[in-house]
C-alpha cells in the first residue's frame, strides 16, 4: 500500500542545509505519525535526509529518485 503523505514541501533548488531546515520547520506543524513528503533536487539530500532522521528519531519511510529529484517520505514520530 502507498504511503499517502498529510503535507508536502517543495525543495527543488535549495541546497544545502535548507531542505533539512524546511523539513524541520514542517514537522513541527505536525502531530506525531503524520507522513511529511519532501522533494529535492540536492545531490547530498540524500546522505542529510538519512543521518537528520536517525538523529532526530524521525522515521525516514523512503527515498525515491527520479532523474535528479530525490523524493522522501518521513513519519513524525514525536
Amino acid at each position: 500500500m502507498a504511503v499517502v503523505a498529510d503535507r508536502s514541501i517543495d525543495c527543488l533548488g535549495l541546497f544545502c542545509p535548507m531542505p533539512v531546515v524546511k523539513t524541520r520547520e514542517a514537522l513541527q506543524h505536525m502531530d506525531p505519525g503524520q507522513v511529511l513528503e519532501m522533494t529535492s533536487d540536492d545531490p547530498g539530500s540524500e546522505a542529510d535526509m538519512k543521518s537528520w532522521a536517525i538523529r532526530t528519531g524521525h522515521q525516514l519511510l523512503g527515498i525515491e529518485k527520479n532523474g535528479a529529484v530525490f523524493r522522501f517520505l518521513l513519519r513524525k514520530t514525536h
